[in-house]
């Protein structure tokens, strides 16, 4: 009997002996555990402080006097202007400093084109009464048709002039016009031969005139575009005066 107990005594003993390292293992791996719950709970934590603090600047926002949260993200106008270096202060739909620089440069080009002109016709109407002279471009010995018009034309044009009628009438540099829109400068071409699209050309003077020289026989001179004859050889006109076009 002694015995027996003795060996039940034993057994206990180991049994409790090991039981111990299990319970000491599992305390030290509680202990070394990731720390997941407090993690999990700072997430947690953490949003309702982003909202919290959210709530709270939108706010202060609010609170502020009208157009105060505006300047926070928005220049002045006056200091646009300055970021922006802008060329002219705009009123309504127009800009007033552009629309006067505009208009400048438009008046300057206009009176360019004035002043070439003149001298232009200021050439032509020197040659008047000077005879017709076949393949003539001096005032000299005289003035063919075409003649005439690069002689007054040659050293106001940065455009290469051509000698012939036919020719001036394909400058491509030189825009087509309607008879209607007609200005004093203007090159007018005649078909009178049937040689080529055009074979006469005279220079319009405004008020429906045009000068000429018209054939061998006959002196430079100043006549209507309206008469019959001229209205029937008529086949158009081009503009050599402009701008950009000028020496």
């Amino acid at each position: 009997m002694a015995g027996k107990k003795r060996l039940t005594f034993t057994l206990v003993a180991l049994f409790i002996a090991g039981a111990l390292p299990h319970k000491a293992q599992a305390s030290k791996n509680t202990r070394t555990l990731p720390p997941k719950t407090y993690s999990l709970r700072s997430v947690h934590d953490i949003k309702p402080l982003q909202q919290k603090t959210k709530s709270r600047l939108t706010r202060n926002l609010s609170s502020m006097p009208k157009g105060h949260s505006s300047r926070l993200t928005h220049l002045p106008k006056n200091q646009h202007i300055r970021a922006e270096t802008a060329p002219a202060l705009c009123s309504g739909n127009s800009c007033i400093e552009e629309s006067i620089q505009e208009n400048s440069i438009a008046s300057a080009h206009k009176a360019r084109v004035v002043l070439a002109r003149e001298k232009a016709m200021a050439t032509l109407m020197r040659q008047l009464g000077k005879p017709y002279r076949w393949g003539g471009a001096s005032p000299l010995t005289g003035f063919d048709c075409s003649g005439l018009v690069y002689y007054a034309y040659k050293d106001l044009l940065k455009i290469p002039i051509p000698r012939t009628a036919n020719e001036m009438y394909h400058l491509r540099d030189a825009p087509f016009i309607a008879q209607s829109e007609l200005q004093r400068g203007d090159l007018v071409f005649f078909r009178i031969q049937g040689r080529g699209a055009a074979d006469h050309v005279g220079v319009y003077l405004g008020n429906g005139k045009f000068i000429q020289s018209p054939r061998t026989g006959k002196d430079i001179r100043i006549t209507s575009l309206n008469e019959n004859y001229w209205q029937q050889h008529y086949v158009g006109a081009r503009r050599v005066m402009m701008p950009h076009t000028l020496r």
